[in-house]
């Protein structure tokens, strides 16, 4: 039987960014596969976290007479106490 999680027992909230939020800054494939690597460690290494929220969000970017959308997600990940490991990043 799995335990229910409760939000009150949340005291730690790390936000994990997917996807280009700078225009500035390219964002590669390995840079994403970084990102998704460190969200993976949040839901399955000790203490493990649990997703509490999720942000979309756009940018629309005009380029000359082209327009593109741009767009990256936010997971907000929940712990019961601030992982040992997150200290060493």
């Amino acid at each position: 039987m799995s335990r229910v999680f409760d939000l009150s027992s949340v005291s730690f909230v790390k936000r994990v960014v997917i996807g280009q939020r700078d225009t500035q800054n390219s964002y590669d494939e390995e840079e994403a596969n970084k990102n998704t690597e460190f969200l993976n460690r949040c839901l399955n290494d000790f203490p493990k976290g649990r997703i509490i929220a999720c942000e979309k969000n756009f940018k629309l970017l005009n380029i000359g007479e082209h327009q593109m959308v741009q767009q990256w997600l936010v997971y907000h990940v929940g712990f019961t106490k601030k992982p040992l490991w997150m200290n060493e990043q």
